[in-house]
C-alpha cells in the first residue's frame, strides 16, 4: 500500500500536462456529483417545508381545540351561574311573601332585579362564547383540510425523494470514490486552489474549457498568446477575470477517448 510520502513523490513527478488532466477529470467527476445532488436538491427542502407546515398545523389544531374546550367550559360556567341566579330569584320571590315592611320588600326586589340582570349578562356571554367556539371549529375544519392535503403532498414528495436517492445513491458513491482517488494524486497546493475556486464559483466549476476564444466560466475573451500558452500545457493558467483554471479543447477530447 502506497504511503502519503510515496504519493507525494508520485504527484511531484507528474508533468504539468498530467496535473492539468487530473484536475480536469476531477472537475468532471465532481460536476456529475453536483448534478445528482441538484436533481434531488429541491426535494429535501420541499419535504422539510411540508414537515414543518404539518407540525405547525397540528400545533394550531391542538391550540384551537384547547380554546374550544375552554369556551365550552365558560358556557357551562355561565349556565351554572344562570341556574344559581334563578334559584336566588325563586328564593327572594318566596321571601317577599313574608316581609314585614316595604323596605324589606324593596330590598328583595332589588336583589331579584340584580339576579335578573346577571342572567341576561350570562346569556349574552353564552352567545359570545358559543359564537367564538363555532368560529374556531370552522378554523379547525379548514386547518384539518390543509393538514390532510399537506400529508398527501408529503407522502408524494417523500416517495419521489426516496426513488431518486435509490436510483442515484450507488452512482454517487462510485463517483465520490473516483473523486477521492483523483484528489489523492493531485498536488496539495493545486487541490487547495481547486477547492477554493470551486467553493466560490456559482456553478461549482473550477476547471473550464476555452471555447470560442473565451473562458468557459465567465465567457470573457482570452488573448491569443494566452490561448497558445494554455495549449502548450507547460504551466497552470487561470482566467484573469474569474480565476478559474483554463484547459484547451484538445486536452478534453483526449480525456474522453
Amino acid at each position: 500500500m502506497a504511503t502519503k510520502e510515496n504519493k507525494a513523490v508520485e504527484t511531484t513527478e507528474m508533468s504539468v500536462e498530467e496535473k492539468i488532466k487530473v484536475l480536469y477529470e476531477l472537475q468532471q467527476v465532481d460536476s456529475k456529483i453536483d448534478e445528482i445532488r441538484t436533481l434531488r436538491g429541491e426535494l429535501p427542502l420541499e419535504v422539510q417545508d411540508l414537515e414543518d407546515n404539518i407540525a405547525g398545523l397540528e400545533t394550531r389544531i391542538s391550540n384551537l381545540n384547547t380554546e374550544v374546550v375552554e369556551l365550552n367550559q365558560q358556557v357551562a360556567n355561565k349556565n351554572l351561574e344562570i341556574k344559581n341566579a334563578q334559584g336566588l330569584i325563586a328564593k327572594y320571590t318566596e321571601q317577599q311573601k313574608n316581609v314585614r315592611n316595604n323596605r324589606e320588600y324593596d330590598s328583595l326586589s332589588k336583589e331579584i332585579e340584580y339576579q335578573t340582570l346577571e342572567i341576561e349578562l350570562c346569556e349574552k356571554k353564552i352567545k359570545e362564547f358559543s359564537h367564538q367556539a363555532n368560529d374556531k371549529k370552522l378554523l379547525i375544519e379548514q386547518a384539518e383540510l390543509q393538514l390532510n392535503d399537506s400529508r398527501s403532498d408529503l407522502q408524494v414528495k417523500k416517495g419521489e425523494l426516496d426513488s431518486i436517492v435509490t436510483d442515484t445513491q450507488k452512482e454517487e458513491e462510485e463517483l465520490l470514490k473516483k473523486s477521492e482517488a483523483f484528489q489523492e494524486i493531485t498536488e496539495p497546493r493545486l487541490l487547495q486552489a481547486y477547492k477554493r475556486i470551486r467553493a466560490n464559483a456559482r456553478n461549482g466549476l473550477a476547471v473550464v474549457v476555452v471555447n470560442r476564444d473565451a473562458c468557459g466560466g465567465c465567457f470573457n475573451k482570452i488573448p491569443p498568446q494566452r490561448q497558445l500558452d494554455i495549449k502548450m500545457r507547460k504551466k497552470i493558467i487561470v482566467c484573469e477575470y474569474c480565476g478559474r483554471i483554463l484547459v484547451d479543447k484538445g486536452l478534453t477530447e483526449g480525456s474522453k477517448e
